[in-house]
């Protein structure tokens, strides 16, 4: 459950930036604040000129100040999925050789146990996800705190990145007068705001088209299995209407945005519209036929990488169907080009918070629930990985020690990322007459996405 009080988000996208102020008042959410301004200094989803990007960060920041009232000093950022990696973890530590209850120091130092086995010098460590401790053997344990026993071992997720993306993006939260308070994996907070439970456990894809870029994303078990980012997105559409029509771009995205459909079948070749062409002195008009198969052909490419990269993994089968956000999605006809390539259920996730009905904002607001969403266990253990200094103050006093180090007796790091490892198969209890194809399904997705 979020805790009580203002969270801010920050989303850095290719075609624009947006902040989400929110409150949030014994676990209900309140939108106070809003900002969305053109980014600049981005390519592709990723910053190319600090300088110009810190500067969309303080236009957006400045309109969402106005709008709450409130004098934002830190965010919670997003980070794109560009070239993350995901592999388990597991550490192990003695508490004691006494029997004694376990404290926020214990915990602090399995976490630390786990991702000790070096980091490539091009990668960083972006977040750590405990996802089980076991305490003496005892398995299935969220909270060891309070516990008694001798051995604790914690087995997790975690999430890295290149140091490069990372680096750029805490400069610009820097340069534009900001304190970061968390970095969010960007697919990660989306996924876990916009799904019900049901579809993070049994299996969803998301897909976020954005203007620069397409991210896909795999849940399965509630965790995210699989991320792929396509350097393609809404940018490319407004390109191709821009090229194909010989008129500027700024001409074509308003084409783009108020005749634009994805799907021609849902257009008319009577529907027409004036068209300003360079080199030409009189508009030249267009049927909204053509402009909905230029949409076309570029939206049913993307698809189809998006198709290709989830190919071996057999996601497809998956019963959550596939899941679109994203500015992008919300042109016309998207549903059904998305459902005839992919061949599954397809449905379009939209906000449903006053005044930001729309797909453009699911980010920022994900980044907001999911960073105000995280518990004292996630605190600790990525304090243990950014080397953060803790007060335990669940120990008593005489056991303070400024210098003590973590107890780490054992650890391991898988190098391969978590797609390419074995999982134990999620045993379904299902009637087989009745549940046998999805069963069937599930098999199919563990044996290739985790093979």
């Amino acid at each position: 459950m979020a805790k009580t009080g203002i969270y801010v988000g920050l989303d850095i996208g290719t075609t624009s930036v947006k902040v989400v102020v929110a409150e949030y008042i014994e676990g209900q959410l309140n939108i106070i604040g809003v900002g969305n301004a053109k980014s600049e200094g981005l390519s592709r989803g990723i910053i190319i000129d600090i300088d110009k990007a810190a500067n969309s960060i303080k236009r957006a920041i400045n309109q969402a100040e106005e709008k709450s009232g409130i004098n934002i000093r830190s965010v919670n950022v997003g980070l794109p999925a560009n070239l993350l990696e995901v592999a388990e973890c597991e550490g192990m530590i003695a508490v004691n050789t006494e029997a004694k209850e376990i404290t926020d120091k214990d915990v602090y130092n399995v976490a630390a146990a786990a991702v000790v086995r070096a980091t490539p010098p091009e990668r960083q460590v972006i977040s750590l996800i405990p996802k089980e401790f076991k305490v003496d053997g005892f398995e299935g344990i969220q909270d060891p705190r309070g516990m008694i026993g001798v051995r604790l071992d914690m087995s997790g997720l975690v999430y890295t990145g290149p140091k490069t993306i990372v680096h750029n993006i805490c400069k610009c939260v820097e340069k534009a007068g900001l304190q970061l308070d968390k970095l969010v994996i960007t697919p990660l907070a989306l996924s876990e705001s916009i799904l019900s439970e049901g579809e993070k456990d049994f299996g969803t894809t998301v897909i976020d088209m954005g203007g620069g870029q397409t991210t896909t994303s795999v849940m399965f078990e509630s965790d995210m299995r699989f991320t792929h980012v396509e350097q393609e997105g809404g940018e490319f559409i407004t390109k191709d209407i821009s090229v194909v029509l010989n008129t500027s771009l700024n001409n074509a995205e308003f084409f783009k945005v108020n005749y634009g459909d994805a799907y021609p079948a849902n257009t008319s070749e009577e529907e027409e519209f004036p068209v300003e062409v360079v080199g030409q002195d009189e508009p030249v008009k267009v049927d909204e036929r053509y402009l909905s198969e230029i949409i076309e052909a570029r939206m049913e490419q993307i698809f189809n990488k998006a198709k290709k990269a989830l190919a071996p993994t057999d996601a497809l089968n998956l019963p959550g169907g596939i899941i679109l956000t994203g500015g992008n999605a919300s042109l016309p006809g998207v549903i059904e080009l998305a459902s005839e390539v992919f061949g599954t259920h397809v449905k379009l996730y939209v906000p449903n918070h006053m005044g930001l009905r729309n797909p453009i904002f699911s980010n920022a607001i994900s980044i907001v629930e999911y960073g105000s969403s995280l518990d004292d266990i996630y605190e600790l253990a990525n304090a243990a990985v950014t080397g953060e200094t803790i007060i335990f103050t669940s120990l008593p006093e005489e056991e303070y020690n400024e210098e003590s180090q973590p107890m780490v007796q054992e650890s391991y790091v898988p190098e391969k990322p978590v797609k390419k490892q074995k999982v134990k198969e999620k045993e379904i209890e299902t009637d087989e007459n009745n549940q046998g194809n999805v069963k069937k399904k599930l098999k199919g997705f563990l044996a290739n996405i985790f093979d």
